[in-house]
């Protein structure tokens, strides 16, 4: 059997003892219902698991021991930063979830002129801490031990704007080439995917004026959420460690 992967948001080092948090006693102890003796695999964001123990096991908590630490090695050569604008109902949280398998480092949501989804204030706050909840819940289960960022919500404009020495890439079907065509100076790639809708004519230009290069995925139309998980794919079989 697997033994199950939990985050706790602390540091962690060999020898330490502790009761999980809430949400990794709710995982561990009620629903999994472990016991004393078992075995558990805890990380923090920082690139390693920690092999732990369960010393006890009570109706509201749950103490473990750290054994022992070791580098987790799942982390692709490829720092992709994905620039999603924002998708509605759970067409965003999906895109989130499987785009953190597939090796994502960081995702900025995103509004644009087409996005449909109106978030402020508190409603945006909440939301972007859900998705880190969804981020987080992804490495659990794929195994990474290093937690991508969800970064504050903003405009597409202002995102495009960012200095960054990353390869630009922004899909569109008039394009020239495929991911397969392009060439990688570093192993930093920031990716725009853009609404259902689509860019408009004015945001595209925008985003060539800030050196985004425009690719290609295919001879039909992908859903926004589609494209998305479609391009990191192929960009990991390109430049990271798919295939």
């Amino acid at each position: 059997m697997r033994i199950p992967r939990i985050f706790q948001p602390f540091p962690l080092s060999p020898s330490q003892q502790f009761d999980l948090d809430e949400d990794g006693f709710a995982h561990v102890g009620r629903v999994l219902r472990m016991g004393e003796g078992q075995h558990l695999c805890l990380f923090n964001g920082d690139g390693k698991d920690y092999l732990a123990e369960i010393v006890t096991a009570g109706k509201k908590s749950m103490t473990v021991k750290v054994l022992s630490a070791t580098d987790n090695q799942s982390e692709s050569p490829l720092n992709l930063h994905l620039g999603q604008v924002i998708s509605r109902g759970d067409r965003m949280d999906f895109t989130l979830q499987k785009s953190v398998e597939l090796g994502v480092n960081t995702i900025t949501p995103l509004f644009s002129e087409r996005c449909g989804v109106k978030l402020t204030g508190e409603r945006l706050e909440k939301k972007i801490a859900q998705w880190q909840k969804i981020v987080i819940s992804a490495c659990e289960q794929c195994g990474r031990a290093t937690v991508p960022e969800v970064r504050p919500a903003m405009e597409l404009a202002d995102w495009c704007a960012e200095p960054s020495s990353a390869l630009k890439l922004n899909l569109h079907p008039r394009a020239s080439h495929g991911i397969a065509g392009l060439k990688l100076d570093n192993p930093r790639v920031r990716l725009l995917i853009g609404p259902e809708g689509g860019l408009s004519a004015e945001e595209i230009a925008m985003t060539e004026t800030h050196q985004f290069s425009e690719v290609l995925l295919g001879p039909r139309v992908l859903r926004t959420e589609t494209a998305a998980l479609t391009a990191i794919t192929a960009l990991q079989m390109t430049f990271g460690d798919l295939g």
